[in-house]
Order: structure tokens, then C-alpha cells, then sequence
């Protein structure tokens, strides 16, 4: 799965299910003088140059995921294109800037602030005097009204996928003017800067059938610097034309054609001339760079005459020497082949030098979860135990330091250095402690050295099987690897997934099942799990060894399941898995790890709570007291008798965490709210229900000579100052001939 980009607000984060027992929090660090937010670990990238220096004209040619199924954000199979279309056609009150705060966008709104609190919070916005939408009507407070009733939650008709902030709008009216919005509130609501962006017309949100429907093949009413051309689903691509009628800085493209291109498919898109910009993989990204390098010598590539000649004294060679004739041929054809791909690559090279590599950090980060709902780490030692035993920051840096990005790990689950809220809380949890993590077993009754009974066997599915050490052992099973099983990879696409940031599909696999355990997370250790004699008959005690011996209880060893997607990205992916495989094994603890279709890995195992570990991504976004809520708030019964857990997918979460964001988002002192998200982040490292690992990279491959597009980070796209350069502004590779404002590598 490939992630182009983090949505605004499209996902809503949630939490789930146990206490947090009587844990000590201690104090946060860096919460004195110095601002413990800090700076982004890593800026924008993307090749920024003055307007003044960008032609007017031309096309950009921009690989997604895919063409989206609707350009209604707010509706639930909304994804990255969806909201990367809005961003370029729709208004939005806000935008984030590079260190993923909130600010105001003044091309639409000339203020906004809260102007009472009591006896209810009003917020007064004053729109920009030249904002109109595409049939010059202006843009109003009938847009805002509207825009509230379809989201509030109150009229079911209204297909919506979220209403977190407009349920606490008691009315929305028209102001002093034509240019101001009075927005009234009935609960206190410290997020309002999240709410209207994107802005939708009226004639979208003025009725069920137009919010449903109306607006998800097509936009005829937008505000932005472009209008939605087409949307192709044929050709696979969606054209935006330059808003004639847009009032700020004129857009210096024509046209954005988006264009979903699988990502194994970009290397090929790029160097034939289809794309000039292209989320990638490390792979991608290493070929890239190579092909930008100065080449030595002049080695021109071998023509059809050169071919054919080597290709008939090789097949002389062969028949002089003995070799079957018809063997020749095919060794010939088979080097023929090989000739060709290689002449394939060299072409491809060439045509790759005209691209650059941009890098940056998504505002996202990868987690090790950690299923608390039932087996070994429903117990709350336990999985704090897992989350003592790693080494995060070796991690990191196994992902992010071949990419040369900075590889801290991430410190918070509710924002990232550089956001407002950010502080490294994971004090609350203790740092890496082989010795602690083992008391900490020990203490929930895991012991190394204990007895270990043997699972009994099915005679029936035995018959005819070979005894052990048979072939089939001996090769293993072709999607699982034990403890440790995967190897080193420099490989740094996570191939993670993005809550909401994905291509439209749910994920699971295939069967609902995890291939290797009964459900319990204490199963027979799977081949190159454990050591050979870490079995024994029932009753008899293993050997003494040393601490990483297999820890056992009840005659059980404690082996956990930890499952990952298959597909593009999953090889960086496997190698976290195996270093995180390889610290549990230091414990005593061992994994089972099996990969499963990618397709159904979030709706089956993640979703569904069939894992014991399990690694994907979340986004910061600058808003966590309305968006981090779901993802760590404690899951209720729900009517039907089933556990409702929002996005909570590991069960954890605790009364206490679920107060302090209710006290973060009534609460409308920036100061205090910054406190209070990081005391819920305290207590959510404590339950040790999920461990933030690293920031996920970001790699995009760039034509040389498109300026202000890239890697954007934190950033919101600015659209009307994508462009390619002037020839007098181009360095002498065709790139800016320095980059201003938004270079980050």
C-alpha cells in the first residue's frame, strides 16, 4: 500500500480497553523552560523557488493511488486523492505549515477568532472580500450553515463518515455583513480551527441527495486556484484546469493531471515521460540518485549488429563444444533476453537523470500495536514487558539511516516533534531494560526454564505425513517466518498503512484467521522459532540456560503472533518485524510471524483484533484532542452486546486517558490544552497498548526543473506556485539554480 500523503483530518484516532493499573506517571521531561515540542527532525523538501522564476503554462503530471470513488471528503471511502483534489479546488480556514500547526489561510479568510465565551462560545470569521466560488457567487454564511447541518449528526439522511467538532455547533448565522459567519457553540469546543476545510458550496451540503451523491463524480461549484477538469476513470487520471476566476496568485500551471500509477509501475511512468512527480520506494529512490550521478567514460550501449554477432558465436561455441543444437538456441535466446532488459535498465537510467530525489518525514508514524483484548498481553505486564524489551531508536535508525533522515524515534502517539502538543512521554514507560522487562514476566507469572507441554496431535491429519525433519519442515511454510526470520533490509519504504490514508480498500486477509495459533498467543513455537530442546515431555523442567531462555506458564511457552501485510513496501517492514522478533527472543518471549494478503490485513486481523503484534502507521495532525480521541479513548459495550472500539484496534485504554482529552477539547487556553495532551499521552506510553517507533519517510521523485513540489512533510500543498522553471533560473543540470524556501535535504 502506498501513502501520497496524510489527508487533512481524515482519520479519527480512538483508543480501547484496560486500566492502567496503579502505574506511577512520572513527571514529563522537558516540560521547564525550554519548549519540549523542539523543531521538525526533518523540513520540506521541495525545490522552492520565487514565483517570478516559474514559467506560465504546462502540465504536471502527478502519480496517486488510485482515481477516488468520491471527491466528498467527508464521506467514508474518501481517501489521500479525494482530499489532495479538495486541497487544490475547495477553501480550507486553515492550513498546516511546516511544523504541522494550524494557520490561517488568508486567501479566504481575513480573521477569525473566538469573540465570547460566556455564556457560550461564539466565533466571528471574516471572510476575504474577494472570495468567490467558480459561478461568482460569494462565498458565505448559507456555505457554513450548510456545511454544519449535513455534519452535525442530527439528520441520519446525510451519509457522513464524521461529524467530530460540528456536533457542537448550536447554530451557524450571518454576521455584521455579507463577509462575516457567526458560529455559535454549544459546548465548549477548543478544535473550532479544524472545522470548514474543506468548505463545500451549499449546493453539495443543501440536501442528503446532493451531499450523498451529487459530489462524488464531479465538483461543478468550487474556490480554489483550480477547478475540476475531468475525472477519467477510463484513462485512470483526474484533470485539474487552472480557476479563471481564482483571486489570489494566478496558478502558473495550466493543468494537474493525476494519474494512478501503481507504484512498482513509477521507475517505468517516470522514464518514459508520463510522470514528472512520484511518491517512490528506497529502490526507486536509490536508482534515481544513481542515474543523477556524473557517469565516467563513454561506454555506448551495444547495437542490434553487436547483438547479433555475440549472439552467433555463442551459438557456434555451443555446437563446436559438444552442446545439443536446440539447447544452444535456448541459451542464446535466454542471453538474448537478458540483453534486453539490461538494455531496458540502461535506457531507463538515462531517461532517470532528468529526475531528482526529494525527502522528507510524512507527518506519520509507524507503531508496534499490541492486541490487549485477550491472551498473554491482555495482561498489562506483559505488554509492558514487549515495550521494555525494545530498542527503539536501533530501529529507527535500521530504517531511516540508509535514507540519510534523521532517526530519532518518536516520543509521543499524539504529535510529532515540531507540532505544539509534541513531548517525548515515553519516561512514562521506562527505558529499554532487558533485566526489567524479565521481572516484569516474571512478575505475571512467565518463567524461563518451566515446563512445556506437548501439543497434542492430530492423528487424522498426521496419516500419511512425514515424521519429523521431513522436506516439507525442513523448507517451511512460504509466507511464515519464525522469531528473528527476516533478514536486514536497507529497504526504507515501511510499506506500513496510513489509517485513512489509503487507496479506498479495506485490509485483512484473506481467511479471518491467523495461520499458526489457536487465538490464545501461547502456541507451539513454530519452526526457527525456539532453539532445538526447548520442548520437553509434560512435566519436565527445561535445562538451566541462560536469560534468554523461552519463558513459560501453565505448561505454555508464550509465543505471540505477529502478522504483517504482503506487497510493495513489506521487505523494510519484515526487517522491523525481525529486529523487534530478535529483541523478544533476549526476554524469552518469541514470535510467530506470518504475512498475510495485503487486501485484507487492516479488515481481517487489525480491525477485527486477530493479532498479537502488529505493525502500521497513524497521522499527526494538529488537531489531537478531536482526532487522536477514537484511536486511543477506552471501548464501550455497544447496544448489540459487541465492543464498540472506534479506531482503537488494541483494546487499550483507560477512564483516566478518555477525561484528559474531554478536559483537552473543552478547554480553549492553548497553554493548558498542550498540558493536558501531553499528560493523555503520558498515560496511553503507561497502558503500553501501542509503542510509536519512527517517523515514516518520505520519498518523491521530482522532474529537475519543477520547482515547489516534492516532499512536502507537515506542509499543505501550495498549488498556484507549482510550476517549471524559466530556462534563465535553471542551474545547469535544469534544477533551481539554488533552492529558497522549502528545502529539506
Amino acid at each position: 500500500m502506498s501513502h501520497d500523503g496524510i489527508a487533512p483530518r481524515a482519520v479519527l484516532r480512538s483508543v480501547a480497553f484496560l486500566t492502567a493499573g496503579m502505574l506511577t506517571v512520572p513527571v514529563l521531561a522537558g516540560c521547564g523552560s525550554d519548549d519540549p515540542a523542539g523543531e521538525p527532525l526533518a523540513g520540506a523538501d521541495t525545490a522552492g523557488a520565487d514565483r517570478s522564476d516559474i514559467a506560465d503554462g504546462g502540465t504536471l503530471r502527478w502519480a496517486v493511488d488510485t482515481v477516488p470513488d468520491t471527491l466528498n471528503t467527508f464521506q467514508a471511502d474518501a481517501d489521500t486523492t479525494t482530499a489532495r483534489i479538495a486541497e487544490a479546488v475547495l477553501p480550507s480556514m486553515y492550513r498546516t505549515d511546516e511544523r504541522g500547526r494550524a494557520v490561517r489561510n488568508a486567501d479566504y479568510l481575513a480573521s477569525a477568532e473566538v469573540v465570547d465565551t460566556e455564556p457560550k462560545q461564539v466565533v466571528v470569521y471574516r471572510l476575504a472580500q474577494q472570495a468567490v466560488w467558480s459561478d461568482g457567487r460569494e462565498i458565505g454564511a448559507a456555505d457554513f450553515a450548510a456545511q454544519w447541518r449535513a455534519l452535525s449528526g442530527k439528520d441520519t439522511a446525510y451519509w457522513t463518515a464524521r461529524n467530530a467538532g460540528y456536533d457542537r455547533i448550536e447554530k451557524v448565522e450571518r454576521g455584521k455583513n455579507d463577509l462575516e459567519v457567526k458560529v455559535t457553540f454549544g459546548r465548549p469546543y477548543a478544535d473550532w480551527k479544524s472545522l470548514f476545510s474543506p468548505l463545500y458550496p451549499k449546493e453539495v451540503m443543501g440536501t442528503p441527495d446532493s451531499f450523498n451523491d451529487g459530489a462524488r463524480k464531479k465538483l461543478k461549484v468550487t474556490a480554489g486556484p483550480f477547478t475540476v477538469d475531468k475525472v477519467n476513470t477510463k484513462e485512470d487520471e483526474v484533470v485539474l484546469a487552472r480557476n479563471s476566476r481564482w483571486w489570489g496568485d494566478p496558478a502558473k500551471l495550466q493543468k494537474i493531471v493525476l494519474r494512478a500509477v501503481p507504484h512498482d509501475k513509477r521507475v517505468s511512468a517516470l522514464s518514459d515521460g508520463t510522470l514528472d512527480l512520484a511518491e517512490i520506494d528506497p529502490e526507486a529512490a536509490r536508482r534515481i540518485t544513481v542515474a543523477a550521478l556524473p557517469q565516467e567514460g563513454n561506454t555506448p550501449l551495444m547495437g542490434p549488429e553487436a547483438d547479433r554477432s555475440a549472439a552467433d558465436a555463442l551459438r557456434s561455441w555451443a555446437v563446436a563444444n559438444g552442446s545439443d543444437e536446440d539447447a544452444a538456441d535456448e541459451e542464446v535466446s535466454a542471453r538474448k533476453k537478458l540483453r534486453k532488459k539490461a538494455e531496458k535498465y540502461a535506457r531507463q537510467q538515462k531517461a532517470l537523470g532528468g529526475f531528482e530525489v526529494r525527502k522528507s518525514l510524512e507527518p506519520a508514524y509507524t507503531q508496534l500495536a499490541l492486541n490487549g483484548a485477550e491472551g498473554p498481553l491482555s495482561d498489562e505486564r506483559v505488554r509492558r514487558a514487549v515495550a521494555r524489551a525494545l530498542d527503539r531508536k536501533d530501529i529507527a535508525g535500521t530504517v531511516l539511516k540508509p535514507l540519510g533522515l534523521p532517526a530519532e524515534p518518536v516520543g509521543s502517539h499524539l504529535a510529532l516533534s515540531g507540532q505544539a502538543a509534541y513531548a517525548d512521554s515515553s519516561g512514562a514507560l521506562g527505558k529499554p531494560d532487558a533485566k526489567e522487562a524479565r521481572a516484569l514476566l516474571s512478575d505475571a507469572g512467565w518463567v524461563p526454564g518451566g515446563p512445556v507441554e506437548e501439543e497434542k496431535k492430530d492423528t487424522k491429519k498426521d496419516e500419511g505425513e512425514e515424521a519429523a525433519g521431513s522436506e516439507a519442515d525442513k523448507e517451511g511454510k512460504e509466507d511464515t517466518k519464525g522469531s528473528g526470520g527476516s533478514e536486514d533490509s536497507d529497504d526504507g519504504d515501511d510499506g506500513t498503512y496510513i489509517v485513512g490514508e489509503d487507496d479506498g480498500k479495506n485490509h485483512g486477509t484473506g481467511d479471518g484467521k491467523a495461520p499458526h495459533d489457536s487465538g490464545t498467543g501461547t502456541g507451539q513455537l513454530k519452526q526457527g522459532g525456539a532453539p532445538a530442546g526447548a520442548y520437553a515431555p509434560k512435566g519436565t523442567a527445561a535445562p538451566a540456560r541462560a536469560d534468554t531462555a523461552p519463558v513459560a506458564k501453565d505448561g505454555k511457552a508464550l509465543v505471540l503472533r505477529f502478522v504483517l501485510p504482503s506487497g510493495p513496501g513489506s521487505k523494510t517492514l519484515e526487517t522491523v518485524a525481525g529486529r523487534i522478533a530478535a529483541m523478544l527472543e533476549k526476554i524469552g518471549i518469541r514470535t510467530d510471524i506470518s504475512t498475510v494478503d495485503d487486501d485484507s490485513y487492516f479488515k481481517d486481523h487489525i480491525a477485527s483484533g486477530d493479532f498479537d503484534l502488529a505493525l502500521y502507521s497513524w497521522p499527526a495532525t494538529a488537531f489531537p484532542a478531536t482526532d487522536a480521541r477514537p484511536v486511543y479513548s477506552k471501548p464501550v459495550p455497544a447496544a448489540d452486546g459487541s465492543l464498540n472500539v472506534e479506531q482503537n484496534w488494541t483494546r487499550v485504554g483507560t477512564d483516566q486517558v478518555d477525561q484528559l482529552f474531554d478536559q483537552a477539547i473543552a478547554t480553549l487556553d492553548d497553554s493548558e490544552r498542550r498540558d493536558l495532551i501531553r499528560k493523555a499521552d503520558s498515560r496511553i506510553w503507561a497502558a503500553a497498548g501501542s509503542i510509536p517507533l519512527y517517523q515514516r519517510p518520505q520519498l518523491v521523485a521530482a522532474r529537475k526543473n519543477l520547482a515547489n513540489a516534492g516532499a512536502f512533510g507537515f506542509a499543505t500543498p501550495v498549488y498556484e506556485d507549482m510550476g517549471f522553471l524559466k530556462k534563465s533560473a535553471q542551474g545547469p543540470e535544469g534544477s533551481p539554480a539554488s533552492k529558497k524556501g522549502g528545502s529539506g535535504s
